[in-house]
């Protein structure tokens, strides 16, 4: 009966799928001889401490995943990007189900992650960029609690930042409501930017038909890029319910710039070789 019931209790759960959306070029820090996801930051231990192996960029993003119980993810890869699938294969390196999806249209991350629409059904959409590096671990944890606790459409992981004119800037109140996303501002009073997000098949479908009406098709050399901060806005405009689980104490480094890139592989080679 034990048994039974919680089967049951596992069948109840929603299921939280991972979206990685790979399709850059990574032209800040080009050349590079493979895809920058794979550009390997500090090493992992395999058996033991001793035996140690280098660890990629978005490793640390699949096993901050895996720890909040999300065992299934997509990365979406444009052209070119096979050494991706080729690396982490059918995932088992961190204990995932990891499948490829193809970007089509080049017109940002919102078009990239509608790739994925046919294949996360109903399910809970988990979102984290594959060349980032932050703290807290347990971020997914927190941000999938408070969606459970909430019922929010969209739950977005906040990272305190001085440089407003690189990222989403939110604006949210005394209880986590979201009331306005900014992206890139040159300058602002505003304090956290969001760098991961939750969110529920309501915003999946929001997504979806929100880049129907831009028709991209019919126009394909005027469409600018469009960030996906851009269109959880629109959704708050429309009365979507967001909320914001802000980590005051995180970190989050964007690999994608050759300073940050050098920071990165300083602090995470530093870090590992305690371990000797």
């Amino acid at each position: 009966m034990k048994y039974l019931m919680n089967n049951r209790d596992r069948l109840k759960k929603p299921q939280i799928i991972g979206l990685l959306p790979a399709g850059g070029h990574a032209t800040r820090i080009s050349p590079l001889p493979l895809s920058k996801e794979l550009y390997p930051i500090g090493f992992r231990s395999v058996g033991d401490e001793s035996n140690l192996r280098p660890k990629v960029v978005c490793h640390y993003l699949l096993e901050k995943m895996q720890l909040a119980g999300i065992d299934k993810a997509y990365f979406i890869l444009r052209s070119g990007k096979w050494d991706i699938p080729s690396y982490f294969g059918d995932g088992g390196v961190v204990s995932m189900n990891l499948g490829y999806l193809m970007m089509n249209l080049p017109f940002g991350v919102p078009f990239t992650l509608d790739q994925a629409y046919p294949f996360v059904g109903d399910a809970l959409v988990a979102l984290g960029f594959p060349d980032i590096l932050f703290q807290p671990e347990d971020a997914f944890k927190l941000i999938i609690a408070r969606q459970q606790a909430s019922d929010a459409d969209v739950v977005l992981g906040l990272f305190p930042t001085d440089q407003p004119q690189k990222a989403g800037m939110v604006d949210f109140d005394d209880t986590g409501r979201v009331r306005l996303i900014i992206e890139k501002p040159p300058q602002s009073n505003l304090q956290y930017m969001w760098g991961i997000a939750l969110w529920k098949p309501t915003f999946t479908e929001f997504l979806h038909q929100y880049l129907i009406t831009l028709n991209p098709d019919s126009n394909l050399s005027k469409l600018p890029e469009i960030p996906i901060g851009n269109v959880i806005q629109a959704a708050i405009q429309q009365g979507f319910h967001v909320e914001a689980e802000a980590f005051p104490d995180g970190t989050y480094l964007d690999i994608g710039t050759p300073d940050d890139l050098v920071r990165a592989v300083c602090q995470f080679t530093a870090c590992n070789n305690n371990l000797s």
